[in-house]
């Protein structure tokens, strides 16, 4: 691989191989060529070709070498000792795409021209020049045209998790881990402009939290990082994006996790067939193969064996040991029990499981894969808490660069040690997890507040005594002076922050009186299914605040609809009073938006005859103001149309809020709103969550969901979560 200061290197050989040809030609020439060979982009190709193709002309024009083939033999020579890409050995490691490496013995090597000193040399010509802005523009276009593509198809229904190589940063000679630097780049979506000229450091083995608020574009960011359309993400580097599910077909969990490993299925698939040819038998784990008609073991076949079968076969063995592939199943199996897959989950169909379970095998995939840069959009969305604190945990060992979005604050101070806060088109980066980033972002506030205070006073002082005396002769020198004074001061930033959340439950009218919903050995099961729940006894008013906690699939959903009265039991009773109202959030209500609408024109169709004035007021008071009220939903972010969703189903004034997962997809900002509105809120409030900061901020009592049935847990969240850990 390149290393640090790779770049200098590629200048100096250059100028090396063309030798004192170089002095008479026109530095802006040079400079062009220079450039081009040392992006961190470029590609050398094979034998120098995609060199040649690119600056190999130029040298002949330029009378920098005689001919073409002396051009494609410096091409070459420079590929031999700088290229980062071209044909690599798969016996070297295995990657994505093609390494960054650099040839022993660059420093002996002999420069293959000895050009001799030319009495002059002509300038290039305009129709070269041409060439060059051609080239560029071609260049620009292709890389928008991949951009587009990439959108294009991650937005499609049908796009799963990409095949791709696993990297192992132990096989072979591996590559060398570098920082990424992306510098003063801009990102625009729709026409509208989302990043300006940021500049972002990740340093290799760190993990960053990209936190802001939605709608500022971290999904957006992350999906241009994926695709290396930011200027400064190296080409070799391996990115893998998790934002969607692994499209589901006959393939079971277990094997779609195995075949992300490329390589491995296509090695033993040609093992399987040239074993069958050749009669070979295996041992346990080891596998054995025959050579000159002896059973030997692997890597150990006689070398004089003539046979092509038989050496291929030495040759698969030898790479199947080297990148750990007889181990690969028990990792893969690993990564899948801690995401809550059992064993017979593990060999069951993906198509046969929910969009949610698919997204944790797009999740096992890519910590399978172990990429450079692994990029996370809110991994805890369909975890249940056993898997989110199995999660945190490994994503703590992980030993190459992690960037998560996650509105879950516990999470984020578990696992991240950096924060990268993107707001107001500029991303600013804070050492520390989440809280020490708020402290931290607080102070600098502050400190920049009273920075703009004291800049204005003392430019209001100083402007005073220049528009007073301005015509007064006897006083220009002091006005000037003063003048000069204030371009040296300068101007302090005002700080500009982010427009507080809303979440205003409204208040519930003609409250009903006690027993409100209370469950009386109800039992319920679906039809041919087993006993879900078993002699259910409780009772909700509206001072209850209550979170369930409990494993996915366990049936806390089902619980909900029980009490909402969209189930009803098979024995026992359920009573709810006739005048309560009930209000339930799930993630179906989000999904179930009319993307095409906007928010107002939805709930004028929700609620026919309601005035404008008080739908556009209702939908303030969940910060859905002004132009976004009236935006095409499909335009919105998922937090935003989260909110839409809370206006809709609390129009009517409830006295009972039945929340399942609420805090998925809302910014960290909006979390802490919902927890105020909750706190506010003067009715009943029921969740399914396992974001502990929520359920802290906002429920006084926990129910355990198993084994049929929801019992009071005596203890805190915090003292819940050490139980699951033992």
């Amino acid at each position: 691989m390149v290393a640090a200061g790779a770049d200098v290197s590629v200048e100096k050989g250059f100028y090396e191989l063309l030798g004192d040809r170089t002095k008479d030609v026109d530095p802006i020439i040079l400079d062009y060529l220079v450039n081009v060979l040392k992006d961190e982009t470029f590609d050398f190709g094979v034998d120098g070709k995609e060199a040649y193709d690119a600056v190999g002309p130029f040298l002949v024009a330029a009378e920098l070498v005689d001919d073409e083939k002396a051009a494609r033999a410096v091409c070459a020579t420079l590929a031999t000792r700088f290229a980062r890409g071209g044909d690599v050995s798969q016996e070297s490691f295995r990657k994505m795409a093609a390494p960054v490496r650099m040839s022993d013995g660059m420093s002996g090597s002999e420069p293959i021209l000895r050009p001799e000193d030319p009495q002059s040399l002509p300038q290039i010509s305009d129709r070269d020049l041409a060439k060059i802005e051609r080239r560029k523009k071609k260049e620009e276009r292709q890389r928008q045209a991949d951009y587009e593509a990439h959108v294009a198809a991650a937005n499609a229904a049908n796009v799963g998790m990409p095949a791709v190589m696993v990297n192992h940063g132990g096989v072979g000679e591996g590559t060398v881990a570098k920082d990424i630097r992306m510098d003063n780049f801009s990102i625009s979506m729709g026409g509208r402009e989302l990043i300006n000229e940021a500049t972002v450091t990740l340093a290799h083995g760190r993990r960053y939290g990209l936190v802001g608020r939605n709608g500022t574009g971290k999904t957006t960011l992350l999906k241009h990082m994926a695709m290396h359309a930011i200027d400064g993400i190296p080409r070799n580097c391996q990115i893998l994006h998790v934002e969607q599910e692994v499209v589901g077909d006959d393939t079971t969990v277990l094997q779609c996790v195995l075949d992300s490993d490329v390589e491995r299925k296509q090695l033993m698939e040609e093992e399987a067939k040239l074993s069958q040819q050749k009669g070979t038998s295996t041992a346990g784990d080891v596998p054995l193969i025959k050579a000159n008609g002896n059973v030997v073991k692997t890597g150990e076949a006689k070398e004089e064996s003539q046979d092509p079968v038989s050496a291929r076969l030495a040759q698969i063995y030898k790479r199947l040991e080297l990148i750990d592939a007889y181990s690969a199943e028990a990792r893969a199996a690993a990564i899948l029990a801690g995401l809550s897959f059992t064993s017979d989950m593990q060999l069951r169909k993906t198509r046969t499981f929910s969009g949610g379970w698919r997204m944790r095998v797009a999740l096992a995939r890519a910590l399978f894969i172990e990429p450079d840069l692994l990029l996370l959009d809110e991994p805890t969305n369909h975890l249940d808490l056993h898997a989110v604190l199995w999660l945190e945990t490994y994503l703590v060992k992980w030993p190459k660069t992690l960037i998560v979005v996650s509105h879950a604050r516990e999470f984020l101070n578990s696992v991240v040690t950096d924060i990268l806060h993107l707001q107001n088109q500029k991303i600013v980066t804070y050492k520390g997890d989440y809280d020490t980033f708020e402290r931290t972002r607080d102070e600098r506030i502050r400190n920049q507040m009273k920075a703009h205070e004291a800049n204005e006073r003392t430019r209001g002082h100083i402007q005073a005594f220049v528009d007073k005396f301005r015509y007064n002769a006897k006083r220009a020198s002091l006005v000037q002076s003063r003048i000069k004074a204030l371009e040296r001061i300068g101007h302090v930033d005002a700080v500009v922050n982010d427009p507080d959340y809303k979440f205003e439950f409204p208040t519930p009218e003609d409250k009903p009186s006690a027993p409100i919903i209370s469950f009386s050995d109800a039992c319920f099961g679906y039809p041919g299914g087993p006993i879900l729940f078993k002699n259910l006894n409780f009772g909700l008013d509206l001072d209850s605040r209550l979170a369930m906690v409990g494993p996915n699939g366990i049936g806390k959903s089902t619980l909900l609809k029980l009490i909402s009265g969209e189930l009803e039991p098979i024995s026992g009773t359920v009573f709810r009073s006739a005048k309560v109202r009930m209000a339930v959030f799930s993630q179906h209500h989000v999904d179930g938006l009319d993307l095409s609408s906007t928010p107002l024109l939805y709930m004028a169709h929700c609620f026919p005859g309601v005035l404008e004035q008080r739908l556009r007021a209702h939908l303030g008071s969940f910060g859905i103001t002004g132009n976004l009220a009236l935006q095409s939903m499909y335009t919105l972010s998922g937090g935003q149309k989260s909110r839409v969703a809370f206006a809709k189903i609390t129009f009517n004034k409830p006295h009972i809020l039945l929340l399942d997962e609420p805090s998925n997809h809302l910014d960290l900002d909006a979390v802490e709103a919902l927890i105020q509105g909750l706190a506010l809120f003067q009715g009943g409030v029921l969740m399914v969550s396992h974001d502990e900061h929520l359920i802290s901020g906002s429920v006084d009592e926990l129910w355990c969901v198993s084994e049929g049935k929801a019992t009071p847990f005596h203890g805190t969240f915090a003292e819940y979560k050490k139980t699951l850990r033992v």
